[in-house]
């Protein structure tokens, strides 16, 4: 599982503090699973709770949460592309030290995709981890929605209510 280390690293940058002190930033997994069907090759998903927990965080909870949500926008658009996935996604506890400080837990639902392949001359199987799909709204059907909003085929835009 390689997203982890990614939010990791994008955290210590955003939030120096934790680069200087890693210890103060605690990463576990846990409700794992695979999602996987039987088919032509042994490609899965990797489906589970990442769990955060931040201790002795000094800021306010948004200085983790901007940048965390800026990376969940590259790697698991889908939370907030969709409204069913993303109430509940990410969920958040904290607990107030004193009147500087907190230790504060956000747990996420991630997943990651593994395409498996077999090279059928020397039997070698392969699995190699790929990232999520570009999201680009300017593209295909997304244009629809995002960049000319009301003007799908079929849309009828209210007329001016008059005043």
């Amino acid at each position: 599982m390689l997203k982890p280390a990614s939010l990791r690293a994008a955290l210590e940058c955003a939030l120096p503090e934790l680069a200087a002190n890693p210890d103060r930033l605690i990463l576990y997994i846990d409700e794992g699973r695979i999602h996987s069907r039987y088919g032509d090759s042994l490609s899965f998903e990797y489906r589970y709770r990442l769990n955060l927990v931040l201790l002795d965080y000094a800021h306010h909870a948004s200085a983790a949460l901007v940048p965390l949500l800026a990376w969940l926008r590259v790697n698991q658009p889908e939370l907030g592309l969709n409204p069913d996935l993303a109430d509940g996604a990410v969920t958040f506890e904290a607990e107030i030290l004193n009147h500087a400080s907190m230790d504060f837990a956000i747990r996420l639902q991630l997943s990651e995709r593994v395409i498996v392949t077999t090279n059928h001359d020397t039997g070698e199987t392969t699995a190699r981890h790929v990232g999520e799909p570009e999201f680009n709204p300017a593209c295909g059907p997304w244009e629809l929605v995002f960049v000319k909003p009301n003007t799908a085929p079929g849309w009828t835009t209210p007329s001016p209510t008059p005043a």
